[in-house]
């Protein structure tokens, strides 16, 4: 999707990036730019030494972007880093991370390129069998990012001083700081920024029952699975990692419903405390939904009005039927 936080390069400037990584010896055979992604740019390079990589894109200082997402691609390194040295979880390698500012004005870095498709590009056309095995796969892997644990809660690139909080004092601190990005964005939402923040206390509590940070990818949904000849190869784009509680992952948000999810997570979540908890972190991804429309400055309408009229559904259970707006 087109979006203003998207960095545009020259030819010229591809060439500075790839030598500052390969060395002044390698040179851009082709590029293509990526159009599939909501926030970084990304160009598919292939190299005179044979490799084809992805050099991802981060916006640069100055482009205006929600709270959370400040600094989230050196997050996104450090994630790939840490799954890839486990070795249970198929992730792209990084090959150079530059944040120094001193050949462009934004992060950058390259990463290996996955073979495959995004799943949600194949998934209607694939056998329902296959679909179901790639679910099960899927489970699986997110039992297995799940089960790397941290030391505190809190956003993965985020200073360890500034995240020694319990998961109660986190997320609602997350939940505040969308809230507040919406306000100074202007952001029209289906109930008053009060309204909401009400609601929100008598879910919070549930909350205090998550006393162990857990590894969070947050971001996987359907978009950032490759596939290949019916099974997983690579997760991507990890830069809104963090660590906090399972319930967190897109697989458990009101958008999917997969038996064969939770058959490869081995587990189910339906204690009245996790069902809580699973419609303050939909809560949080819908306020996301709408807000970021205004930062990234979307003129998709029809995008548009399905994350409002999204976020009306979810707001029902926090402020009632009769505070929400049409």
């Amino acid at each position: 999707m087109e979006s203003f936080t998207k960095v545009k390069l020259d030819d010229r400037q591809l060439r500075a990036l790839a030598a500052s990584t390969f060395g002044t010896d390698t040179d851009i055979i082709s590029s293509k730019e990526l159009t599939g992604g909501f926030f970084n740019a990304a160009y598919d390079l292939e190299l005179s030494d044979g490799r084809s990589v992805i050099l991802k894109v981060a916006p640069a200082a100055e482009t205006e972007t929600l709270s959370y997402e400040k600094d989230i691609m050196r997050a996104e390194v450090e994630a790939l880093r840490l799954v890839l040295a486990a070795g249970t979880v198929p992730v792209p390698a990084v090959y150079g991370f530059d944040e120094s500012l001193k050949l462009i004005p934004s992060p950058f870095f390259f990463m290996e390129k996955v073979e495959g498709y995004p799943y949600i590009e194949v998934k209607e056309s694939l056998q329902d069998e296959v679909r179901v095995s790639i679910e099960r796969e899927l489970g699986r892997y997110q039992r297995l990012i799940n089960g790397i644990k941290g030391e505190r809660f809190g956003l993965f690139g985020q200073p360890p001083d500034t995240a020694a909080r319990t998961w109660r004092e986190t997320f609602t601190a997350m939940i505040h700081n969308v809230l507040d990005d919406g306000q100074r964005l202007g952001a029209v939402l289906p109930a008053s920024y009060d309204e909401i923040k009400q609601g929100l206390e008598k879910f919070l509590p549930a909350l205090e029952e998550v006393t162990e940070p857990r590894l969070i990818h947050w971001d996987l949904w359907n978009g950032n699975i490759f596939v290949k000849d019916g099974v997983i190869v690579s997760i991507i784009d990890w830069e809104r990692a963090l660590w906090g509680d399972v319930l967190m992952e897109y697989y458990f948000r009101h958008f999917e419903n997969s038996p064969a999810f939770f058959e490869g997570y081995g587990a189910t979540f339906d204690s009245p405390n996790e069902r809580l908890r699973i419609r303050l972190y939909d809560l949080y991804l819908d306020l996301i939904l709408v807000i970021e429309c205004y930062s990234r400055q979307y003129k998709d309408e029809n995008h548009i009005r399905w994350a409002f009229e999204n976020l009306q559904e979810t707001l029902k259970e926090f402020v009632g039927h009769d505070n929400i707006k049409v």
